[in-house]
C-alpha cells in the first residue's frame, strides 16, 4: 500500500510503500512519548526504506535520543527521528540496524490508514502516570518490547490484506 504523508505546516511531503500499514503498535516510552505522543504514546508503522520519496528535503531535522545505560550515563541512539524542522511534526524513525526499513509516525501519514482489530501496548514500564491504556479485550501488554514483529503481527491479524 502507498502511504503519503506530510507535517503539519506543509513543508515536508513524504511517500512510501508500506506491507503493514496498520497502525496497531502504541509505544509509551519516555522518547516516543516527549517527541510525539500526544496521547502519551506514539504509533508507527513499518515501510520499506527503498521506497520513501521526499519532498521538502531541506526542512528535514533529524534527532538522536538520549539513552540511559543502566549506571545512569547516556549515549545518543543510532535511531533518526525525522521531524520538520519549521514545525515539529515528527514524520519517521529509520534506524540503521535495519537499512531496509523505515517507521513511518501514523501521525504524519494523510492516507486513510486501516482500522486495528486490537492493539499492542508496549513499553509500559516507561508510561506517563496520567496516561490511561484505552483498549479492547484483545489488545496485548507489555512493560518492554513484544517479541512479534511488525511483519508477523500483520501475518496473523491481517493474512494476505496487503
Amino acid at each position: 500500500m502507498e502511504l503519503e504523508g506530510s507535517c503539519h505546516c506543509g513543508a515536508v511531503h513524504f511517500r512510501v510503500d508500506s506491507s503493514t500499514p496498520v497502525p496497531y503498535q502504541r509505544c509509551y516510552c519516555s522518547i516516543c512519548r516527549k517527541t510525539q505522543g500526544g496521547g502519551g504514546y506514539a504509533v508507527n508503522i513499518g515501510a520499506d526504506a527503498s521506497t520513501l520519496k521526499i519532498r521538502g528535503q531541506d526542512d528535514i531535522s533529524i534527532y538522536h535520543a538520549k539513552m540511559k545505560n543502566g549506571q545512569g550515563r547516556t549515549h545518543a541512539s543510532t535511531a533518526e527521528r525525522h521531524f520538520c524542522r519549521r514545525c515539529g511534526s515528527a514524520l519517521w524513525l529509520f534506524s540503521p540496524e535495519w537499512p531496509e526499513l523505515i517507521h513511518p509516525f501514523a501521525s504524519a501519514i494523510d492516507t486513510p490508514l486501516p482500522a486495528a482489530s486490537q492493539h499492542t501496548h508496549m513499553m509500559l514500564a516507561s508510561k506517563a502516570s496520567w496516561v490511561e491504556i484505552d483498549g479492547g479485550s484483545r489488545d496485548k501488554h507489555f512493560d518492554q518490547y513484544p517479541e512479534e514483529s511488525l511483519e508477523v503481527w500483520h501475518q496473523r491479524v491481517c493474512p494476505g490484506k496487503y
